[in-house]
């Protein structure tokens, strides 16, 4: 067997998202059984397209809900939309204030459901997110849904040459959507943290880049180890339009994508265990400040997986406590 620590998902839509397609078309809210059967011990909760009838406190009292099951949740403020959904009225009080909140997101950018915020309002958005990081002791990073327009990244890099804040206070997600957003993320993943989708794949396979083998082409381009790392996009819709604008297929991200695309990272790709479990572990708890969380370490949770040979999950602790042994699933949730 092998022992690795727990896995981290930082971008899951964990009280449901999606809509693009009408009502019908809304994701449903994650069950705690979806996470332990992915090996995700720790989750980072977000709203997404639908800021206008999702609410934070959904979100909010679903992380609440995750820590009583026994696993570890936190989430972003915020949606696509600036101005952002918040529940104190400003997103630095919310990082300040409430314990579960460490971050604002995701706020989307190169995308027609983009509110195109100017920069003036990204600039204080982020000021105002590091302030409250800065406060509450947490992360204060901005997680930023990057779209399919040309040039994506542009206004991160404008912020940071107009103002003292840095492109670490940016998290950037869903960098391997299209062929020329990725080659953009090799030259911004030198400068600060590049983050791919794993459920993107096989739903897009003419239109995404491989999340494995996105990640052995950004370490052949240059870009640090702990500057790339992987989230599954969880129970978010993932529609596809067409140039006119029109939904023409629409998919669900899954929680187990991560494992699927870090076996491949190994077995397709060739990279070492330890370095592709860095992107599922050890950077997102670093980039998010989750001190005690992706290693295993003295003083740090017991967030543990046991893998066999092959690297099939067959155990799953989470803060001490054994969620499913011998692929046998030992908790479910409340309703479950």
């Amino acid at each position: 067997m092998k022992l690795v620590p727990g896995f981290i998902d930082a971008h899951v839509h964990i009280a449901g998202a999606g809509g693009e397609g009408g009502p019908a078309s809304r994701t449903p809210e994650m069950q705690l059984s979806h996470m332990i059967e992915a090996g995700v011990t720790s989750v980072v909760g977000c709203l997404g397209t639908d800021g206008f009838t999702r609410s934070f406190e959904s979100v909010l009292m679903k992380v609440k809900a995750l820590r009583a099951e026994g696993v570890s949740a936190w989430m972003y403020a915020g949606a696509y939309q600036v101005p952002t959904p918040t529940l104190t009225g400003d997103v630095g009080r919310d990082i300040t204030l409430i314990e579960e909140v460490i971050g604002v997101g995701e706020i989307a950018l190169s995308d027609h459901r983009s509110s195109h915020p100017t920069l003036a309002e990204l600039t204080k958005l982020t000021a105002h997110a590091r302030v409250g990081g800065m406060l509450g002791g947490k992360a204060g990073i901005i997680n930023i849904h990057m779209g399919d327009a040309k040039n994506p990244f542009k206004l991160l890099y404008e912020v940071a040459d107009s103002s003292e804040l840095s492109l670490k206070q940016f998290f950037p997600t869903h960098c391997n959507r299209n062929s020329y957003i990725f080659e953009d993320a090799k030259k911004y993943g030198k400068l600060s943290y590049i983050d791919l989708t794993a459920s993107s794949y096989p739903y897009f396979p003419d239109i995404e880049i491989k999340p494995s083998a996105a990640v052995k082409a950004l370490l052949e381009a240059g870009v640090p180890i702990g500057h790339i790392t992987m989230t599954s996009d969880a129970f978010g819709s993932l529609p596809h339009f067409d140039e006119q604008g029109k939904l023409v297929k629409l998919e669900m991200g899954s929680l187990k994508s991560l494992h699927s695309e870090w076996t491949d990272m190994i077995n397709n790709e060739g990279l070492t265990i330890p370095v592709a479990l860095k992107t599922i572990t050890e950077n997102p708890a670093k980039i998010l400040k989750l001190h005690t969380k992706g290693q295993i370490k003295s003083g740090f949770d017991a967030d543990l997986l046991l893998l066999d040979n092959n690297l099939n999950l067959r155990s799953v602790m989470a803060n001490g406590k054994w969620m499913m042994h011998e692929s046998k699933l030992l908790v479910k949730g409340t309703y479950e």
